[in-house]
């Protein structure tokens, strides 16, 4: 039976930028029969207010510890003197799914350029005009992207995938949870090696 492994995430989660070269190994790796299925996990919704002090605080020290947990994570803390900072993701998630409409493979590389273009280049995703300049760079049709990136298909989109998360028990990102027929497990994330959790998977989809 074909298994699904659900990977919950959200372009501007930084546990998730962390987590992105091990996610490449565990992908890579898993059995012929389980698939990797991307779940975009909306952590913030539209807004145009400057992030609280608190929050931004909060969140440096969050990449900090990052930093500290996951060797090779890098962050580029340019972001928070150059940008106004908004707790505000839903932008970048439509913009996955506006770049996947024009071919299977942007999801990744959309995913990827937010991630670079927030956590490396001190750019923010937040910003519409962020991600279509991302779109142009990617070499996407950079006007059917901006005309995607809002409409009613891809906010209903984003919001089945946000539900499904929901249905799932996914409340935070990363998340993986493994489907095989009527059965489900969460698998626990490893920030540091894609061993462990292919050995589960593995274990449970040969039983």
């Amino acid at each position: 039976m074909q298994a699904v492994l659900y990977y919950a995430h959200d372009p501007m989660c930084s546990w998730c930028w962390g987590f992105a070269p091990v996610l490449r190994r565990l992908e890579a790796g898993l059995p012929g029969d389980v698939s990797l299925q991307r779940l975009l996990g909306g952590l913030a919704a539209d807004t145009m207010e400057t992030m609280a002090p608190q929050m931004q605080a909060r969140i440096q020290s969050t990449w900090r510890r990052i930093a500290e947990t996951i060797p090779g994570t890098q962050f580029n803390f340019d972001y928070w003197t150059r940008c106004v900072p908004r707790r505000s993701t839903w932008a970048a998630c439509r913009a996955v799914i506006a770049a996947r409409s024009q071919g299977a493979e942007y999801d990744k590389r959309m995913t990827s350029a937010v991630q670079h273009a927030y956590y490396l280049e001190a750019r923010n995703p937040s910003d519409r005009a962020v991600l279509v300049e991302l779109a142009r760079e990617l070499g996407l049709d950079a006007a059917r992207f901006a005309a995607d990136l809002d409409s009613a298909a891809t906010c209903a989109k984003l919001q089945a995938e946000m539900e499904l998360c929901e249905r799932l028990r996914i409340y935070s990102f990363p998340a993986l949870v493994l489907v095989s027929g009527a059965a489900q497990w969460h698998i626990p994330v490893d920030y540091l090696a894609s061993a462990p959790m292919l050995e589960l998977v593995e274990d449970l989809t040969s039983n």
